[in-house]
């Protein structure tokens, strides 16, 4: 399957440092994001892993304590490469807002302590996306002289391809909020023209089944029409394929010559009992048909044109460890 799909690390992502990770709920795009992260820091570069939706999945994902509002040092990466993460807090993030363009420190605290952030997000949904690229653009814009970590790439655990048009589209957001003009205007307008250059990509996460690639061919072709680049379509637990077409169609109908099979087996010393034999005959059934499954929604998914990256499916979930192995298997693909 993966041989089959994937068209490799494009040069569109190639020239990109920030790089947001949407998909549909489900598909794994934490995972997916975290692997990034980790095979462009394979190569010695710093990376930074940033989170938008309050949820630490990095955390979760790395099994560590929840992440302080603060760059934080996660993995280290054979050849020198880092990966830090950020996980950003909404209420944190306002204050640094107020401090930063009205000098409002002592009074955005006092506005967090009566709960007004929170009313303010809530009642402007368009002020938290701005606050959140808002933070993105300071992280990937920095420079050496600041005295900050300076990142050579971005990774960005975005939200699910239902918002990730919305979200980006910050300027129109601003229209709604501010109008004129003053310093959140001017800031969104800066951060839209960083998600609208070639130094930003959008990479969509999806599974092989017919509501995700459905999801994802919507995604593509809404933020194209937002003006904004896709770089990858990551097709997340690819099933290994063992058969060929023929085959996979005739099992997958349940043709199967079950007395070869038997024969198969007892040639190569493998005894089982009817009942065993039965499972087996069911197995393999319902493999074919996942198989099939996968294979048309992967030609569906080709009729998009975009680069594409497989992971395969791991048995028995995600652990640290299979992180590693997951960004060898993007390295392997081009990644770097």
């Amino acid at each position: 399957m993966a041989d089959a799909l994937s068209t490799g690390w494009s040069d569109s992502s190639e020239r990109a440092e920030l790089h947001y990770v949407s998909g549909k709920g489900g598909t794994g795009k934490t995972t997916v994001a975290t692997s990034l992260a980790l095979a462009l820091a394979s190569t010695g570069k710093r990376v930074l892993l940033v989170e938008v939706e309050e949820r630490q999945g990095i955390a979760r994902t790395f099994d560590r304590e929840p992440l302080p509002y603060s760059e934080e040092l996660v993995a280290r990466v054979d050849g020198g490469g880092k990966v830090f993460a950020l996980a950003i807090d909404i209420e944190a993030a306002m204050l640094d807002y107020l401090d930063t363009f009205y000098r409002l420190g002592v009074v955005g605290k006092v506005m967090k302590s009566v709960g007004a952030i929170e009313f303010a997000t809530t009642i402007a949904p368009g002020l938290k996306d701005v606050l959140l690229t808002g933070k993105i653009y300071e992280v990937v814009t920095r420079e050496h002289a600041k005295r900050e970590v300076v990142y050579d790439a971005v990774v960005v655990d975005a939200p699910p391809t239902g918002r990730i048009g919305k979200f980006l589209d910050v300027t129109t957001a601003m229209a709604d909020l501010a109008g004129g003009g003053g310093p959140i205007r001017r800031q969104a307008e800066a951060v839209s023209e960083l998600v609208h250059s070639p130094r930003t990509v959008v990479h969509l996460v999806t599974l092989l089944e017919s509501l995700p690639v459905q999801e994802t061919l919507e995604a593509i072709d809404e933020l194209k029409s937002h003006g904004l680049r896709v770089g990858q379509v990551i097709i997340n637990r690819a099933e290994t394929r063992h058969l060929d077409d023929e085959a996979l169609g005739r099992i997958a109908e349940e043709d199967i010559d079950a007395e070869s099979v038997r024969a198969g087996l007892e040639e190569t010393g493998v005894e089982v009992d009817d009942e065993g034999f039965q499972g087996l005959l069911v197995q393999a059934i319902e493999h074919a048909r996942v198989a099939r499954g996968q294979l048309r929604a992967g030609e569906t998914l080709t009729s998009a044109a975009c680069p594409t990256l497989v992971l395969p499916a791991l048995p028995h979930g995600v652990e640290v460890a299979d992180l590693y192995d997951l960004a060898s298997a993007l390295v392997d693909q081009g990644v770097h």
